[in-house]
């Protein structure tokens, strides 16, 4: 599948979905929530995303691993070797506290690996987009700009860790002190984590609370192709579609 062919038709899905999140988020009134079998809040943002999604997706023929959707066996699965990973709200916490740090998130995947990345911020009307043979670009406001890696160096004056605002742990806050030199700490939500380091305003997200495969695939794709990282602290690429969707802990940088 040639990306470039469908690309403004997935930017103009992406903020249809975005749209749609947003009149759920801006009107608390329509807001409905439930809790899923693992406890974590579901939205009637989060299944609207999805339909959005799903339904735009299902036209160019390849399976579909979404967060709110029916998983596919892990048998079936495995055999796939195109197909999309979506998370229809990414940050749910966060769109329900309306601190603005959700994302939506659209992953190709090829076997293993992310080829190609959409995150959407919609109450920042901002996308990153990038890919295989797709320059990442992001658009602000609706005004398209190259995004090129800005090297920040680990130095004496200030490293900036970013980090998750509503998941933490021990081995998070004694990885980050054990960082050299003067840190910055930013708590944030959601792939904003790893947006910030894309526009080089960030220089390591250290991630040791369990996250989901659609939780980074989109991101992951957008941050390789700009020359970082993420990787488990052993120091291995992350692998997708495994048996299980669970990611081991990683460092993005």
């Amino acid at each position: 599948m040639e990306i470039a062919g469908i690309l403004d038709d997935l930017v103009l899905l992406t903020e249809k979905a975005g749209q749609a999140v947003l009149e759920i988020y801006n009107n608390t009134d329509t807001l409905k929530t439930e809790e899923k079998a693992d406890l974590s809040p579901l939205t009637n943002a989060d299944t609207r995303s999805h339909q959005i999604l799903t339904d735009g997706l299902i036209k160019y023929g390849l399976p579909i691993l979404s967060e709110e959707g029916r998983h596919t066996p892990y048998e079936v699965r495995k055999k796939w070797n195109l197909y999309w990973c979506i998370d229809p709200i990414d940050g749910t916490k966060e769109f329900i506290l309306k601190t603005g740090e959700f994302t939506i998130n659209i992953a190709l995947m090829k076997d293993d690996i992310p080829v190609f990345g959409i995150v959407y911020v919609p109450v920042l009307h901002k996308m990153y987009v990038g890919g295989d043979k797709i320059n990442p670009f992001i658009l602000d406001g609706g005004v398209k700009k190259k995004l090129d890696k800005k090297v920040l160096k680990f130095d004496e004056i200030e490293t900036v860790v970013v980090a998750s605002k509503s998941h933490s742990n021990k081995e998070t806050q004694e990885y980050i002190n054990a960082v050299t030199g003067n840190v910055k700490l930013i708590s944030m939500g959601s792939s904003l984590k790893f947006m910030l380091i894309a526009e080089g305003l960030a220089n390591i997200y250290p991630r040791f609370v369990p996250t989901m495969e659609w939780d980074t695939a989109a991101s992951h794709s957008i941050l390789k192709v700009l020359g970082y990282n993420i990787k488990t602290v052993d120091g291995l690429e992350l692998k997708y579609n495994k048996e299980t969707l669970l990611n081991p802990s990683f460092i993005a940088k």
